[in-house]
């Protein structure tokens, strides 16, 4: 068979929906809200064939920048060569899902602030390298000493 170079090649398991999950994209889908600067992960699904993005964009975090009734659109960096180029483009809801990438960064706020709330001493909240390693004294007394001799085979002396 010939190599094909088109719009949708190699996609073949690229786009493959999950086992026993084909069909219409659920309605919960549809129900997220999305806002200009939320992360979002463009995942394209192979069931709706609309608004589908790029085959090189799949798996990609970006940011909105913009809402449309049918459509987000996410900024994307792109490397071309050796230059990083922020991409526009339009997706459809179906092929977005709001990303992950800030979950740990939340997290560590949400208790810095539950700190802040609960203890009212005014002691530093700075995150500090771990201090170095203290003194270790080895008593080389005890020590006992053993010598490696080499080996040789007979055959060849």
């Amino acid at each position: 068979m010939p190599h094909a170079y088109g719009y949708r090649a190699k996609t073949r398991d690229l786009f493959r929906r999950p086992f026993r999950k084909h069909g219409a994209p659920s309605l919960s889908t549809y129900m997220v809200n999305y806002k200009k600067g939320d992360f979002v992960d463009v995942v394209g699904n192979g069931a709706v064939h609309k608004g589908m993005p790029h085959k090189f964009y799949h798996g990609r975090t970006g940011r909105v920048f913009n809402v449309n009734p049918n459509s987000i659109g996410v900024i994307i960096n792109k490397q071309v060569r050796n230059r990083i180029i922020p991409k526009r483009i339009h997706v459809r809801v179906e092929h977005v899902r709001r990303s992950k990438c800030q979950a740990n960064f939340k997290e560590r706020i949400r208790k810095v602030e539950e700190e802040k709330r609960n203890d009212k001493s005014k002691k530093s909240r700075k995150r500090l390298p771990t201090p170095p390693k203290g003194e270790l004294r080895v008593d080389g007394s005890k020590a006992e000493q053993v010598f490696q001799n080499p080996l040789f085979h007979k055959e060849i002396f």
